[in-house]
């Protein structure tokens, strides 16, 4: 019936262009009064993504929400392409490397967790500028550990600032529009996390040249932690300076005016800890993103080892494992929004099924490979699966709930570090396995924690073997999260902009609108 919910067309003419990495959909409404560089939708988020401009303030914010992650990457990780080094001078056991990498990647647990509440609360812009500023003091710290457990240690309070992927995540999910949720967030994340790969090249480069300019090597790896740790300042100083925390400024000063609705912890919290598809995607990732962190931390000393490799040459192969990020998990993200629109949300679950079980299988063909160019081979692919299901997965997670979507992002990435934790403590810090072997068990782990995400179902979109309830509407789930209280203060109105732009994972059911697709060029 005309006017009733889930039926609106405001704002459509079915001419709507399409332009490079954009959507243009005949179901997103617009608003044209909006003055901002991009075009906008009703909650004024963009609905193009242009890669290469700095358009304020969406397109600005990609760029800061990405650089500052990928800092907190590289510093996170500059230990592990130097452990040869770093384990002659502090002496240190097969143990004690395993435990670091452990450490490195539990700390964020934590971290993660409290920035959904900040970033739900007090904004973005805050969360990733004070974490990546306070981090500063750890990543310097490095230089001056003299021990097996301060290296433990300082490895593990580094590893909190690995939280300013859920602000990056939040943040592109409150800039951008649903219909191109998933490239963007794969973008911004998988560039992110290029960091990973990208410190197995800078690292090494950086000790070989204060090496050459006269530096004993024990001493060359210590100086070369300065400078992730300047970055981690200027980085901070620039978001909190030029970022902003929604399209239309910042979030403390639009609850100020009466403009945002100040939102109690209780609340936001208690609907994402009861969402049943929180927990699932909090396992899917923990084995998507997890072992991305675990693979990070073992694959420079795997192939050192295996197959007698000289540092910088092993360095080189590992970072091809972290700077397939470039490429991979923004086409995951693509992946899933190319598959929303023919079967819609049905179609994303799908997706990510698929690539997090062929990066499994590779993972398992990995651990098994015998000959160093098979090895290269098999670590590539499983890289691409593994990430590009990074990107398909927060391509599914901004739908789960939209009062909640900062928990439930901060719940997710935890699961990921909490992943890399367990999987690096069951088969990477002790002599009962191989890395080779504990490879095989951590792909077989994989396929086998992916399996839950059949069980996904939106009453208003379906699963993957379900139809949608019928009758079922994207106003009724998302209004589900408020009170009549809460409905009288108008605090759900954002939810229900929310739910008319998220029409687009009905997929086929709402493509009569046009008779051309949208699609990316």
């Amino acid at each position: 019936m005309e006017g009733s919910p889930g039926s609106s067309m405001h704002g459509v003419t079915g001419r709507e262009p399409v332009l490079a990495f954009s959507i243009a959909s005949p179901i997103v409404p617009s608003d044209p009064t909006a003055k901002f560089d991009l075009p906008v939708d009703s909650e004024h988020k963009a609905k193009k993504f242009k890669l290469f401009s700095f358009a304020n303030p969406h397109m600005r914010t990609f760029h800061l929400s990405w650089i500052s992650f990928f800092t907190c990457f590289v510093s996170t990780f500059a230990a592990a392409p130097l452990v040869p080094i770093i384990r002659d001078n502090l002496n240190l056991t097969r143990g004690d490397i395993g435990n670091a990498g452990v450490a490195s990647v539990s700390g964020s647990i934590f971290s993660r967790l409290a920035m959904g509440a900040v970033c739900d609360l007090l904004g973005p812009r805050y969360g990733c500028a004070f974490l990546i500023m306070l981090s500063a003091p750890t990543v310097f710290s490095m230089s001056f550990v003299s021990s097996a457990g301060g290296y433990v240690a300082v490895r593990f309070m580094i590893g909190f600032s690995l939280a300013t992927f859920v602000s990056c995540q939040y943040w592109m999910s409150t800039m951008f529009n649903s219909k191109i949720i998933g490239v963007v967030n794969g973008t911004a994340a998988g560039w992110g996390n290029m960091g990973g790969g990208a410190t197995q090249l800078i690292m090494p480069l950086l000790y070989d040249i204060i090496k050459r300019c006269g530096s004993t090597p024990f001493t060359a790896w210590r100086i070369a932690f300065f400078i992730p740790g300047w970055l981690h300042v200027v980085m901070g100083i620039l978001v909190l300076t030029l970022g902003q925390d929604l399209p239309d400024g910042n979030l403390a000063a639009l609850q100020k005016k009466g403009a945002v609705a100040t939102d109690k912890f209780g609340k936001v919290m208690w609907y994402a800890v009861t969402n049943y598809r929180t927990w699932i995607f909090v396992l899917l990732y923990g084995y998507s993103m997890g072992v991305e962190l675990s693979t990070d931390n073992v694959i420079a000393e795997y192939f050192y080892d295996r197959f007698d490799l000289k540092l910088h040459t092993a360095g080189t192969i590992a970072a091809t494992f972290g700077m397939a990020n470039l490429l991979a998990r923004p086409f995951g993200g693509f992946a899933s929004d190319y598959s929303a629109r023919r079967f819609g949300m049905r179609g994303r679950l799908w997706t990510l099924w698929i690539l997090q079980t062929l990066g499994g299988a590779f993972c398992l063909l990995l651990g098994r490979a015998n000959s160093l160019p098979l090895a290269v081979t098999f670590m590539i692919i499983f890289s691409i699966g593994a990430q590009a299901a990074c990107g398909a997965t927060f391509g599914i997670i901004p739908f789960i709930s939209r009062r909640s979507l900062g928990v439930i992002s901060g719940m997710a990435g935890a699961g990921g570090n909490f992943g890399s934790g367990l999987t690096q403590l069951l088969f990477f810090t002790s002599s009962t396995y191989s890395t080779a072997t504990g490879l095989t068990y951590m792909g077989i782990m994989i396929m086998a924690c992916t399996l839950p995400v059949t069980l996904v179902h939106f009453p208003q979109w379906g699963s993957m073997f379900l139809p949608p309830a019928k009758g079922a509407v994207e106003e009724q789930y998302y209004e589900s999260e408020y009170n009549e209280e809460e409905k009288q203060k108008g605090m759900h109105q954002k939810s229900l902009k929310f739910a008319e732009n998220s029409r687009s994972e009905r997929g086929n059911r709402v493509a009569a609108a046009s008779t051309t697709p949208p699609s990316y060029i």
